[in-house]
């Protein structure tokens, strides 16, 4: 079942409150919430027990845009906020009602002034930032020189000096030493790059039909080689067909081992496709290694 509410401000100790519930008392408010602060101030606390309140199908109903939001950043973003969740919003001073077609078109219309207001501030900062350029100037944080960086990180490691001693003698804030510091001991706990490596892999493989009334063992190696050769670089290592030497890249022993698993899974499948079986011995050298 839909309920509406009300939800009614004025700034503390300065206005009375009768004014707009004599508005809204037609629209049989279930509950009325009602805000004696500043619209300027972001803390709100019945606006976000409305909030919280409200569900899909129900009202909230409004003297005027001016007591919902701060500034029409946050009026729009409001408005948003409870057509998203499916309440709908009625301001009667605007005659604003979102489940209208004329509501719709309104919010659409702040919603493009308000991204125009959000470009133009961005051109106006862009421009600004080139004109200062232009004159010689460039935003951000003065650049620290490095040497002065290097002296108070000696300073520092030297355990001998107190930070504002650092900051005195090196010539650079103490938010700035803070941060190179920071930015240090990052860089000392950082892991290891593991370098990558390849293993030279040595295998033995025996293929074998699981009935005497199956003839696949011959492609299936046919398929077993291709797999390999195109994948790990294959070879024969003797003139027998069963050994083979392939090339796995790996960075740690447990990535090569499950690699070797997954190869010898692959294998097996393409066996157990044409109805076949292989055994193997597989092993590597270095790492010393057998699977």
């Amino acid at each position: 079942m839909s309920v509406n509410y009300g939800y009614v401000r004025v700034s503390a100790s300065q206005e009375d409150l009768t004014h707009q519930l004599d508005i809204i008392k037609d629209y049989k408010c279930k509950k009325i919430m009602t805000e004696e602060t500043s619209a300027t101030k972001a803390e709100r606390p019945e606006l976000d027990r409305l909030k919280d309140k409200v569900k899909s199908g129900d009202t909230v109903v409004i003297e005027s845009f001016s007591r919902l939001g701060r500034s029409t950043k946050d009026l729009i973003e409001l408005i948003e906020y409870f057509v998203n969740n499916g309440v709908k919003l009625i301001s009667i001073k605007e005659n604003f009602d979102t489940s209208t077609s004329q509501g719709k078109i309104m919010l659409n219309t702040f919603q493009a002034f308000s991204q125009f207001e959000r470009d133009l501030i961005t051109r106006r900062t862009r421009e600004g930032l080139i004109n200062a350029r232009a004159r010689g100037r460039k935003g951000g944080r003065p650049m620290v020189k490095n040497n002065n960086v290097e002296k108070a990180l000696e300073l520092y490691n030297a355990k001998a000096y107190s930070i504002s001693e650092i900051v005195e003698m090196s010539g650079i804030s103490q938010a700035t030493l803070y941060r190179y510091i920071k930015r240090a001991e990052a860089q000392d706990n950082k892991p290891p790059v593991e370098v990558e490596k390849t293993a030279k892999i040595q295998m033995y493989l025996r293929v074998e039909n699981n009935s005497k009334f199956v003839r696949g063992k011959k492609k299936v190696r046919e398929d077993i080689e291709t797999h390999l050769r195109y994948y790990y670089n294959m070879r024969k290592s003797t003139k027998s067909d069963s050994d083979y030497i392939f090339y796995v890249k790996y960075k740690t022993i447990d990535e090569l081992k499950d690699e070797i698993y997954d190869i010898l899974r692959e294998l097996s499948n393409k066996a157990d496709w044409r109805n076949c079986f292989i055994e193997d011995d597989t092993w590597c050298e270095n790492p010393e290694l057998s699977w």
